[in-house]
């Protein structure tokens, strides 16, 4: 009895101490991992949705609370020193996993100015199409809320990738209504640095 009490303790100790190590590992990689995340995925879907912004949308992103008590980083475009446009990062449904989108609103009328893939784990050759210009360059000045043409919506679902397809239309809503709740947020953070003044 004694043999399996002592077992129990050191298995107990052993549990306890690669749960604090693996804890700490986390909380020192987190930063890092954050940092590659944005210079390797977020960069570059930013790029492509904003080629000719003034500034650098990464370093003067912030964090906006949510309405239903969650986050999200809004990415500020500037051109010739005024808030043009902002891009929020959002996911849907797919077929692997979440799709994550990176989705851009012109400030002046809300309009969508295009999107990013972002997360995908998709079909390769099919799902995976959805992060190419020939399904990705619809988005542009659609209509919100955007929908398939199947569900008499303007967007043409990628061929044999509907779940895909429906699962980036799905990240572009959702982004589009935290756009819609934070605008008044937005335009007040952003105020001063676009009329020439810092924050």
């Amino acid at each position: 009895m004694k043999d399996v009490a002592r077992m129990v303790v050191v298995l107990s100790v052993l549990c306890g101490l690669s749960g604090f190590a693996l804890s700490y590992l986390k909380m020192v990689t987190a930063s890092g991992i954050d940092e590659q995340v944005l210079t390797y995925v977020q960069g570059p879907a930013l790029e492509g949705v904003f080629p000719d912004a003034d500034n650098e949308p990464i370093a003067d992103r912030r964090v906006f609370g949510l309405p239903d008590g969650g986050k999200t980083t809004v990415f500020p475009v500037m051109r010739g020193g005024e808030l043009a446009a902002v891009a929020l990062e959002a996911a849907g449904k797919g077929y692997g996993g979440p799709i994550g989108v990176m989705v851009g609103f012109n400030i002046a009328d809300d309009s969508l100015a295009g999107i990013g893939v972002t997360t995908l784990k998709e079909t390769p050759g099919l799902g995976m199409r959805i992060a190419e210009p020939g399904f990705t360059a619809q988005f542009p000045a659609q209509k919100l809320p955007v929908g398939l043409k199947d569900s008499g919506g303007a967007v043409d679902a990628v061929s044999g990738a509907t779940i895909s397809s429906q699962g980036a239309v799905e990240a572009v809503n959702r982004a589009a209504g935290h756009y819609a709740a934070l605008k008044a947020e937005i335009l007040a953070a952003w105020g001063k640095a676009a009329s020439g003044g810092k924050q």
